[in-house]
């Protein structure tokens, strides 16, 4: 049977006040497209389906189309909720979305209680089952007094050990006949983050390690960290990661699906399929002359800007007149002085420096070069000193 894998879509996503659900229409048209493409029996996606645990109406809505143009190409479609998802919100729309064909899971359950979801590919005719693990957070794998009590090591422990009851617990109802899948939520030992991931819960007491899986499962369907890798286990342990850049430190990554084709008994063999879709992240430098210059080879991307001048007045504006999705501007740091943090010594003749003199000398330490600045302080200096005589 052939399966596609996915996570960590963020709908709702929004970088430095620009939103991001144009790109998300267009990421998530291609994955439709994907599975319709390679016919597809299941699809699973991993977690983090939303930005938010209270996502706007338009990333609700984006949502709910995406996964029925998923289910309309029949394939089975099976959604677990991540960290950023509101769990119980998942629970409340699982009847809703199951007449529509689509699974959705929020909270961990019990083999017989919908922790395995059973299925029979419709192009094969093989039976399919799919343990699900959404995102379990500390302070359900650990009491409150065990938080108390217990050291950070000792904590860590019970939520590893936490894990790995759960997931021997839904391995109990896999089938020798069937293809067997685990989808998950949760970070790996080892895993690299993709640059946007949300640390505090992905790090300390949130870890397992890759043994904690079933070796007996064909494929372990990961989501949270956004990066596309493979994890060394008995059995094949793959992030999908984001198909979508989400913030500028994933800029590097390379946005994928992964396809999937697994029989009883056959090691499991995947392809990662390229989404084009989306504007990309990208970090350029230079001067305002040389950025505006380079202008046309950015294309539509969103931009982090480093300029590589002094700053002074009006220099955010200026770069974002040349380059108007600059989302970010900032000075490189090559030319950016460092503060000093002591305070200037008198004049060796005793004499007291103006107000103007300690302004110009502030404007030095952080590396402000801009007369118009100088001059706009001192008619405020003297507008105000003036209206006080």
């Amino acid at each position: 049977m052939r399966f596609l894998h996915t996570s960590d879509w963020h709908i709702g996503k929004s970088l430095k006040g620009r939103s991001r659900l144009d790109d998300h229409e267009a990421v998530l048209r291609e994955i439709v497209g994907v599975a319709r493409a390679h016919e597809v029996d299941a699809v699973l996606v991993a977690g983090d389906v939303y930005e938010s645990a209270a996502p706007s109406a338009e990333a609700q809505k984006l949502a709910i189309q995406a996964l029925l143009g998923l289910r309309g190409t029949g394939a089975e479609v099976i959604v677990i909720a991540g960290n950023h998802d509101h769990a119980r919100s998942f629970e409340a729309y699982r009847p809703l979305m199951a007449a529509a064909g689509i699974t959705f899971v929020g909270t961990p359950r019990r083999a017989d209680k919908g922790g395995v979801i059973s299925f029979v590919a419709r192009g094969s005719g093989e039976p399919v089952r799919v343990a699900v693990l959404p995102f379990l957070s500390q302070r359900y794998a650990v009491r409150a007094v065990e938080l108390v009590t217990q050291t950070p090591a000792e904590q860590t422990g019970r939520y590893d050990q936490a894990v790995r009851d759960l997931l021997a617990s839904l391995a109990a109802g896999f089938a020798d006949d069937a293809v067997n899948v685990v989808l998950a939520h949760l970070t790996v030992v080892g895993g690299k983050f993709g640059g946007g991931e949300r640390l505090a819960q992905s790090i300390f007491d949130y870890f397992v390690p890759a043994t904690a899986f079933p070796a007996d499962a064909h494929y372990v369907a990961l989501g949270h960290l956004h990066r596309r890798q493979t994890l060394p286990a008995p059995c094949p342990v793959e992030y999908c990661g984001s198909p979508l850049a989400l913030d500028f430190g994933e800029e590097e990554n390379t946005p994928v699906v992964r396809v999937i084709e697994a029989a009883p008994g056959i090691p499991a063999r995947g392809v990662d399929v390229p989404i084009a879709a989306g504007r990309r992240l990208r970090t350029v430098r230079g001067t305002v002359a040389e950025l505006g210059d380079q202008a046309t080879e950015f294309g539509d991307a969103l931009l982090r800007v480093l300029v590589r001048e002094p700053a002074r007045a009006g220099l955010r504006d200026e770069v974002q007149e040349l380059l108007p999705n600059a989302l970010e501007v900032r000075i490189d740091p090559e030319f950016a002085r460092p503060v000093d943090g002591d305070r200037p010594s008198r004049p060796s003749n005793g004499g007291q420096r103006g107000p103007a003199e300690l302004f110009g000398e502030y404007l030095s330490t952080q590396g402000v070069a801009d007369e118009r600045v100088e001059a706009l302080f001192a008619a405020l200096h003297d507008e105000i000193v003036g209206g006080q005589g």
